[in-house]
């Protein structure tokens, strides 16, 4: 059960966000900052973020891709092409502790956003650009997005192995790598910054950051240049490494160990594979994973799933099915942690939602639903003690947040 607590005693309570980034690497970072209990304030344009106009939608402007990456934040519009715009973004910055934005280096200096004058007038900023490349190679400033990242990082190619040519992970993998390489050098430098006093600033280059998530185990070989051995963790590029298929559909298996290997070659009614001596070791089997794959995936073939769903895990086996992401809500260990969980709208329905995966004892920040584009407009602008009439200038209603783009 999650607890109820004092705002003030969530991790992130006090620090204000101040998000300029859009699609999923930014905005997908300063999701997991708002559910850590930090204030994060959207930064949109008129038109706002692309994602809220991609993907299904009950309402214009709340699609589901916008829809899975912004809960628990503000959204301020500001038209950043006016003066009276970048006044107010400026007045933002001002009562920032950080700064994250995803806008190419060589745009940065007509919007006055370069970080060393921003740290000249907010001493504790702590300024993030999240970057395609990093900012003294040869490809700064380049534009970057999950396809070009999946494919110069390596990712790409390791799908060679399993379908023969080249692919792209189907999921923004590297928008997602490059968001959790974010949150901790945000959180990192935020802890420097509290020690210090002083602000800091912080680059976040996606291709790097996927480059180093990808060769975490496939560099291989590359960690001993006086070795003949190639990169590739072999166990993972095996075409045999998938779900296997039974006689009536799918089972994940995963054997480890050299007893898990002998207990399931014995208790399948295959011992004499017990015996191989290229299944022996550890380091034995990852030179043959093909072969032990082929025959692994050879006697699975010899029984229903519900057979082997029943007896791997009684042989202290690590096995499951195969779930749909339409199984995944009556997942019953999802179902039994409170894992989905429904916010209202705002206008008699609601949105479904995987809440946060982590869990702090004594902490529990409650979703809030995304915001609609400008809807925080005016509350926060009036913190910041801009006039009345530069508000007016920026297009700020007295009477309603709300921006509608059409």
């Amino acid at each position: 059960m999650l607890e109820q607590n004092d705002p003030a005693d969530r991790p992130l309570s006090g620090v204000r966000v101040l998000d300029l980034s859009t699609v999923i690497f930014g905005p997908y970072a300063s999701m997991i900052l708002a559910d850590y209990g930090a204030e994060v304030i959207k930064v949109e344009s008129p038109q706002g973020d692309p994602t809220r106009y991609i993907g299904p939608a009950d309402e214009a402007g709340m699609a589901a891709i916008f829809l899975g990456v912004n809960r628990n934040k503000k959204s301020v519009v500001l038209d950043l092409k006016t003066e009276p715009g970048l006044a107010a973004l400026h007045a933002l910055i001002d009562t920032a502790d950080v700064l994250m934005h995803n806008i190419r280096p060589q745009k940065l200096p007509a919007l006055g956003l370069e970080a060393e004058p921003l740290l000249q007038r907010n001493g504790r900023l702590v300024h993030v650009s999240l970057n395609g490349f990093g900012g003294n190679g040869v490809y700064a400033g380049q534009p970057a997005y999950d396809d070009i990242v999946q494919g110069l990082s390596g990712a790409s190619a390791l799908m060679r192995g399993q379908t023969g040519a080249p692919g792209y992970l189907p999921m923004v993998m590297a928008d997602k790598i490059g968001a959790l390489t974010a949150v901790h050098a945000i959180l990192a430098a935020v802890i420097r910054r509290d020690r210090t006093g002083r602000g800091q600033i912080v680059e976040v280059p996606l291709f790097e950051s996927m480059t180093a998530c990808v060769l975490v185990e496939h560099y291989f070989g590359g960690h001993l240049p006086q070795s003949a051995q190639g990169m590739g963790y072999s166990r993972l590029l095996s075409s045999d490494r998938r779900p296997f298929p039974t006689r009536d559909g799918y089972v994940c298996m995963m054997p480890y160990s050299d007893a898990d290997w002998r207990r399931f070659f014995t208790n399948s009614g295959f011992p004499g594979h017990a015996k191989d001596p290229r299944f022996q070791s550890l380091r034995l089997r990852t030179q043959h994973t093909d072969a032990l794959y082929a025959v692994a995936g050879e006697i699975l073939r010899t029984r229903e799933t519900a057979y082997w769903l029943e007896k791997l895990p009684a042989w202290d086996i690590p096995a499951s099915r195969v779930n749909s992401l339409e199984d995944l809500e009556n997942d019953p260990h999802l179902r039994s942690v409170d894992f989905f969980q429904d916010l209202p709208d705002g206008n008699g329905g609601a949105y479904r939602y995987p809440r946060s995966p982590m869990h702090i004892e004594g902490v529990h920040v409650p979703l809030m639903r995304p915001p609609r584009l400008g809807e925080h407009t005016d509350e926060i602008l009036r913190t910041t003690g801009l006039s009345d009439a530069l508000m007016q200038e920026n297009g700020i209603s007295p009477i309603s947040n709300h921006h509608d783009p059409t």
